[in-house]
């Protein structure tokens, strides 16, 4: 139970670091490729922010060398590709449905909610996992 609210916490953690960063770059860019701009943004920061989080608190992982923790970072990555496409779907599905910031960011948070379910699980069987000793 402990380990299921950390994990929400971090998550809303993210959640709002990745829609602050989003309002951020809409405020600062509002050209032609605002929206998609301010997705890729949200996305890099939440991800970077949910990464040192997971790794650190939620799966207690210890990287061998910086480049064990590139590696490690790059498979997390991966990993998240399938859940930012909900994500991103239900952000921008929003985006069409209701027309306003409001109903944007509610399908994006949505989206990660849904997204960072599925993460856990990819994560601890795929990027954290604990080999077996031999």
């Amino acid at each position: 139970m402990k380990l299921t609210l950390a994990y929400a916490i971090f998550a809303l953690i993210a959640t709002a670091t990745n829609i602050a960063a989003q309002d951020l770059t809409l405020r600062v860019y509002d050209g032609a490729y605002a929206l998609g701009l301010s997705l890729i943004v949200g996305t890099g920061v939440g991800l970077l922010v949910k990464y040192v989080l997971d790794k650190r608190y939620i799966f207690q992982f210890r990287a061998k060398n910086a480049v064990h923790d590139g590696r490690i970072f790059v498979l997390y990555s991966t990993m998240g590709l399938a859940t930012t496409l909900i994500f991103w779907g239900f952000e921008l599905g929003f985006h069409v449905l209701f027309q306003t910031d409001a109903m944007r960011y509610l399908g994006g948070i949505i989206g990660l909610s849904i997204g960072y379910l599925a993460k856990y699980h990819l994560d601890k069987r795929y990027v954290f996992r604990t080999e077996a000793p031999t």
